[in-house]
């Protein structure tokens, strides 16, 4: 089964050496990368200067520049549109290190036929779970990640996960050609975050199938490019104000009856996150947030510089 592996870069180049020289280990070795650089030209030069044409087991790799800043999905998009022929995309974030048997893992669960996506185990840099996959509540427009804390040496039910995942977790999930054949491409009007939701909620509704590989373990290092990862009383405008606006857009988009509903349980949540504990600035960037996503606000907010 031949594999393009889809990155999207926004100027860490670093981040992207570190995840090229992981997928250099991997067992399953038919595979090419294409990177799409959404940081303009002077950063897709200095990503194509410290990217190597080929990875030691000859899979090539492929720097493309995006016309402009396209967000997270319109750079996946863009980079499966430079390699349509392949039989699945790999989706994988630049801050990511998948161990060497992780695509193998997802490959084999793929190939099974009974599923059109695969998800797997992200692990923190510290060996906690991050994720085995993700669950949308409707209800209150939030993610859910199943197995946060739980420990890397727990014991994975993999039908358990699949039958309670909706959606696969952004950082690594590998899409079947059936999928996106039948679904189509990512909504593009997102921008950044909850488009992966919102895609395999949209291939659910056409009877596509999620699976797991728990063999499959991919470290990720959270947040290195939006900051999302930083302490709540530092993290900066643009996660939280896109998740929050994302998430009444995928409701809207989606479960439109819930909408009222969502909205007020967001404000809720949002105001015990952040405002319970000190963090006003980072409460007023999620309502204003929200806020976009009754407005039905879409695209890269005008304040965000390319």
């Amino acid at each position: 089964m031949h594999i393009a592996i889809v990155i999207v870069g926004f100027r860490n180049a670093s981040d992207i050496q570190r995840c090229l020289t992981a997928l250099g280990a991997s067992t399953h070795t038919d595979f090419e990368v294409v990177i799409c650089e959404n940081g303009g030209r002077g950063a897709f030069d200095a990503l194509v200067a410290a990217t190597p044409a080929r990875l030691p087991g000859g899979q090539p790799v492929e720097v493309v520049l995006a016309p402009s800043n396209l967000g997270f999905a319109g750079g996946v998009n863009f980079g499966i549109g430079q390699c349509r022929d392949a039989d699945a995309w790999w989706v994988l974030n630049p801050d990511t290190e998948p161990r060497p048997d992780a695509l193998a893992a997802k490959v084999r669960r793929l190939s099974a036929g009974d599923c059109d996506a695969v998800g797997c185990i992200l692990v923190s840099p510290t060996g906690e779970i991050e994720a085995y996959g993700g669950l949308w509540r409707s209800l209150i427009a939030r993610t859910v990640a199943l197995g946060t804390g739980r420990s890397a040496d727990d014991r994975v039910d993999q039908r358990a996960i699949e039958r309670n995942q909706n959606f696969l977790m952004g950082a690594a999930m590998l899409m079947g050609r059936r999928f996106v054949d039948t679904v189509g491409l990512m909504r593009e009007d997102y921008f950044l975050y909850c488009e992966e939701a919102e895609w395999c909620l949209r291939g659910a509704a056409k009877g596509m199938r999620l699976g797991f590989a728990p063999e499959a373990r991919i470290v990720h290092h959270r947040g290195t490019t939006t900051g999302a990862g930083e302490g709540i009383h530092q993290r900066p405008r643009m996660p939280i104000y896109l998740g929050e606006r994302n998430r009444m857009l995928l409701t809207r988009d989606l479960f439109p009856t819930r909408l009222p509903v969502a909205a007020a349980a967001a404000a809720g949540q949002l105001f015990l996150r952040y405002a319970a504990r000190g963090a006003w600035r980072q409460f007023g960037y999620g309502m204003s947030g929200l806020w976009a996503g009754l407005l039905n606000q879409r695209g890269a907010p005008e304040w965000i510089t390319a």
